[in-house]
């Protein structure tokens, strides 16, 4: 018997081995994955009834999970949440999250709008957007980070009688990101071509903006359990909040924190680009004072074309060195 005939018997036997291997391995990756679904559906259903005890309706309608074998997919045709004890409602479109098999713990869903939604001091409200996407890193007990990535955003009121809605704001893209600092939670966002309709800004005309910012919420992590009620003993720190249209730019950092009465106090810094430019947009936005901020921009310009001053908030008046801003109402 020749040396090629001996192997020929192993390699045969390690190929079956090697089969039935895969074979084990695949009938236990197909268990797990019914099982998931199974217990996904379960738990759903579960966490609604639960909720409905309390009497809050919440559904994912039409709940489905597919993707077998190579991904974990989790869709409906739509969601909605209403709670008639806190006045609170909100529903959107089409819902669909994908996990695969090179990233289990990072899925990514897309959601339709329009997201409709009702809340104790503020009118309904009807947002839409051309593409939604967000991306989760899972981890315990709170994920490494909550992604969103949204295009052609546009808000609008949505009255429940017969009046005509008031379109509020649109957006050409924005980004954000959250996720645990320690006890905190930290933000950072950007967003382009945000237009502000002036009817839902008290007549106060702004021009397009650009921006992004990195905000830390003090003590965010123990909020997630029990969400505040109120903005009221709430406080942030700003790294940094960049705003900007054509050459005026503001670069705003400090902290703000809104006392027990919702009055606003903060001790922030301000940089300025092109200051005469910076001063029409802020004349526009605040014609009261539009004399006190032609006059004292002017005389800021005289520093040069990026000039840094103090932005003094103490209960909720607002002065730009010693330019009066006006004063800030009453946050709930």
């Amino acid at each position: 018997m020749t040396s090629s005939d001996e192997r020929s018997p192993k390699l045969r036997r390690r190929l079956f081995w090697l089969a039935a291997l895969l074979v084990v391995l695949f009938a236990a990756y197909s268990g797990g994955w019914f099982y998931l679904a199974d217990r996904l559906k379960t738990e759903a259903d579960q966490a609604v009834a639960k909720l409905g005890s309390k009497g809050i309706a919440a559904g994912c309608a039409n709940l489905a999970v597919s993707g077998y074998p190579m991904s974990f997919t989790v869709s409906c045709d739509n969601i909605a949440y209403e709670d008639d004890a806190r006045k609170v409602a909100a529903s959107t479109g089409s819902f669909n999250a994908v996990a695969g098999l090179t990233g289990p713990l990072s899925p990514v869903a897309d959601l339709r709008g329009p997201l409709r939604m009702m809340a104790p001091g503020m009118p309904p409200l009807w947002i839409d957007w051309d593409r939604l996407q967000a991306n989760v890193k899972v981890w315990w007990p709170l994920p490494r980070s909550v992604s969103v990535q949204a295009e052609g955003l546009n808000g609008q009121t949505d009255p429940q009688d017969d009046a005509d809605p008031m379109q509020l704001f649109s957006a050409g893209k924005a980004a954000g990101q959250l996720q645990p600092a320690g006890q905190d939670i930290n933000y950072v966002g950007s967003f382009g071509d945000l237009e502000i309709n002036a009817d839902a800004i008290d007549g106060r005309v702004l021009p397009a903006l650009d921006g992004s910012g990195d905000v830390t919420l003090k003590n965010g992590v123990a909020l997630i359990p029990a969400p505040p009620k109120s903005l009221r003993g709430q406080s942030i720190e700003i790294a940094k909040l960049d705003l900007s249209s054509g050459t005026a730019r503001i670069i705003v950092s400090g902290p703000v924190s809104v006392d027990a009465e919702g009055l606003v106090n903060g001790d922030l810094t301000i940089k300025l680009k092109d200051p005469k430019a910076v001063a029409s947009i802020l004349a526009g936005a605040i014609p009261e004072h539009k004399s006190e901020i032609e006059q004292g921009f002017a005389a800021l310009s005289m520093l040069g074309k990026e000039p840094s001053m103090p932005l003094k908030i103490v209960k909720g008046k607002a002065s730009l060195g010693f330019i009066p801003l006006g004063k800030i109402k009453p946050l709930e």
